[in-house]
């Protein structure tokens, strides 16, 4: 999920005010669901879309 030549998870955690625990879940893909907020925040921080970090199988 997490490009990792943009942020380490620890400063991305603070970027976008998530426990680093709970971006790690996410990053992993362990998430069952995700915020409209977080994911607004991810994708700022990211310089992304959120189709960018979804997937669908």
């Amino acid at each position: 999920m997490v490009r990792r030549d943009v942020a380490p998870l620890t400063e991305l955690s603070h970027q976008v005010e998530i426990a680093v625990v709970n971006l790690s879940i996410l990053k992993n893909g362990h998430a069952k669901a995700i915020r409209f907020s977080t994911l607004t925040r991810l994708c700022e921080a990211l310089g992304c879309q959120p189709g960018d970090l979804l997937t669908y199988d």
